[in-house]
């Protein structure tokens, strides 16, 4: 179903970003038609530094959720009134005139989808690992890549589940591979490879690709938290 002059809904899921929550707002707003926006919205899950106080200085509408992003993001849909809903992680910048790619996709019958990914890094590991964005199998998505889905096809979905503190980003999307056809835009997101500096480039792709495969074979969303836990967290 086409829609007449959509308009996009960011919403951020957000927990104690105050060292980045105002560039990324800045950003979108610089990088984007306000005619196209219907609004940004910055979910908070608890936030105990400046984060709700720097976003709400910038005007943007604040939303108090449970903690975990599937939560949140949920939260956000549930407030949300654009016709599409825009899923961005804080720490992704997406490309310039993101709003009008995402609704000439729209526009075009695609309901859902998602940018390919790079990193603010010149590391040719991360660089090989982004080049693999631009697949349009499920394997290679993830929520750094940021996900637009019309409001319609979000409520057909169900929305995100919120077992999931881990992998919801992943879980969702694969969902949504089943119910509608999805859109890989030919543009890039930047997105922090910061957990990667922190955490060692290998050793964390390492544990990506085992949280993948836990998945595969049947593993649970308290699984796959603990595997999280022990490994990429500890």
């Amino acid at each position: 179903m086409k829609l007449n002059n959509p308009t996009i809904s960011i919403i951020i899921p957000v927990l104690n970003e105050q060292e980045c929550i105002g560039d990324t707002l800045n950003y979108l707003r610089e990088n984007s038609s306000s005619f196209n926006l219907k609004e940004i919205l910055v979910v908070d899950g608890g936030s105990t530094d400046r984060t709700v106080e720097i976003a709400q200085k910038q005007g943007v509408r604040v939303v108090s959720s449970a903690r975990g992003r599937a939560k949140q993001q949920n939260a956000g849909a549930k407030h949300a009134q654009g016709d599409v809903y825009y899923f961005l992680h804080v720490d992704t910048l997406p490309p310039k005139d993101f709003d009008q790619s995402i609704l000439e996709a729209v526009n075009k019958g695609h309901q859902v989808g998602c940018f390919q990914m790079k990193f603010d890094s010149d590391s040719r590991f991360l660089k090989f690992f982004a080049w693999f964005t631009r697949v349009n199998i499920k394997l290679c998505r993830g929520g750094d890549q940021s996900l637009f889905i019309t409001k319609d096809l979000f409520q057909k979905s169900g929305g995100f589940n919120e077992q999931y503190l881990v992998y919801e980003d992943n879980e969702f999307i694969g969902r949504l591979y089943g119910l509608a056809p999805f859109k890989i835009l030919p543009r890039k997101v930047k997105t922090s490879a910061r957990r990667y500096e922190e955490r060692g480039e290998v050793s964390l792709q390492y544990h990506f690709g085992m949280i993948h495969l836990k998945n595969y074979l049947g593993a649970g969303p308290e699984q796959l938290l603990d595997y999280y836990k022990r490994k990429i967290v500890s």
